[in-house]
């Protein structure tokens, strides 16, 4: 009867697949060098160039730490393209690096896995220097051509713990997305600053009118200091749209919780109305009802009423797009998933590389126009027939 034979350890293949990989590269590189000088190793050297020994080298892979031998030659002419000079990590791994790192993981999180999975050490700040890598990208995706028209702006902030100057400090990211007038959702854009200004407001426009944004039919806001003045200087044909459920939020901060709910119901008489006089009469009633106890919510309503309600010259299809951010709110929450278990970040850099590669996924699944969109198109064509491009 035939010995039945004893099956691998696991460690045994991974030793043996490491072993496997160690030639492979090995091998490579001796040929890369045989390429570059013309001849095979034990042949004739020509003349003007030779080969010049070996020097060592330990290369991270997923399959752990791997000793070589790179080929040298001796006027120092040859870099071999399989692992470049002062590269430590093979880019196989570097790209898993920057794949965990846009699922939201630490440097921390990042060298824990590499280590249990593959046995390899890098150090938080490797990785930090590999994810570095996507800063060029980032920096050509914000900088990018834009499209000439958009049919909605939307603007909202979300505000991260950064270390500045040996201080942590709450830094705001203010993030821009355009609908496009294929009914497609793109992300603009995201800038960092310490406080709004309206200065600042004009700069974000500014740059977005660089990129070729010449005109944008709505903008939707939350209420973001200076940014209402710095939309008329830039673009003076743009109706503004601030944000009904913002607006909701910050009135009912400051109302006691035995009223909320009333106050809530009277709120959404005036916002839910049919037309724009209904919504007057609702906003004197409500204001004939609570002016006594919640002054200050009157005078908020009554002092952004022009921007709360320039939804009612619209068709009720635009509305449901306009008078809210969900949208953009609903793209800070998964922003959020992927930064949240970073407490503090370093540096402004930071922040950004976590954002765009978070952006880069979401861009992924925006490939169908948004709801009602043939409607809305249509109605789009009719407000603003002089203003779509042929």
């Amino acid at each position: 009867m035939q010995k039945q034979k004893k099956a691998a350890r696991p460690e045994d293949v991974k030793a043996r697949i490491k072993q496997l990989v160690q030639q492979t590269m090995q091998e490579a590189l001796e040929g890369e060098l045989e390429d570059f000088l013309g001849y095979p190793k034990h042949g004739k050297a020509p003349a003007d160039n030779s080969r010049n020994g070996y020097s060592d080298k330990t290369i991270q892979t997923d399959t752990g730490p791997i000793e070589l031998r790179v080929p040298r030659d001796r006027d120092s002419e040859f870099e071999p393209r399989l692992v470049r000079k002062r590269q430590t990590v093979l880019d196989d791994l570097e790209d898993k690096v920057v794949a965990m790192y846009a699922k939201g993981m630490t440097t921390r999180d990042i060298q824990g896995i590499l280590g249990d999975m593959y046995g390899t050490a890098l150090s938080p700040s490797l990785i930090s220097r590999i994810t570095d890598r996507i800063l060029p990208r980032l920096e050509e995706w914000q900088n990018r051509p834009l499209r000439n028209v958009y049919a909605m702006v939307w603007f909202d902030c979300i505000f991260y713990a950064v270390r500045d100057e040996g201080k942590v400090q709450q830094k705001a990211v203010y993030v821009v997305i355009g609908l496009r007038l294929d009914g497609r959702k793109e992300l603009l854009g995201f800038w960092v600053d310490k406080t709004e200004s309206k200065g600042f407001w004009l700069g974000v426009l500014n740059d977005l009118k660089g990129r070729g944004v010449r005109d944008v039919f709505i903008f939707s806001v939350d209420g973001l200091t200076g940014i209402q003045d710095a939309i008329r200087a830039a673009y003076p044909k743009a109706d503004v749209q601030r944000c009904v459920v913002h607006q909701i939020r910050n009135s009912l901060r400051y109302v006691s919780w035995k009223d909320r709910k009333e106050l809530a119901a009277d709120l959404k008489t005036i916002y839910g109305a049919a037309t724009l006089s209904e919504a007057g009469r609702q906003m004197d009633r409500f204001e004939e009802r609570w002016l006594s106890q919640y002054h200050h919510v009157i005078k908020s309503w009554r002092g952004n009423w022009e921007s709360l309600t320039t939804f009612f010259r619209y068709p009720v299809e635009i509305r449901k797009v306009m008078y809210t951010t969900n949208i953009i709110e609903s793209v800070n929450s998964k922003f959020r998933k992927v930064t949240d278990a970073r407490r503090v970040f370093p540096l402004d850099e930071a922040v950004l590389k976590s954002l765009y590669m978070a952006a880069l996924e979401l861009e992924k699944k925006w490939t169908k126009p948004i709801k009602d969109w043939p409607i809305i198109y249509s109605q789009l064509g009719i407000l603003f027939e002089d203003r779509i491009p042929a």
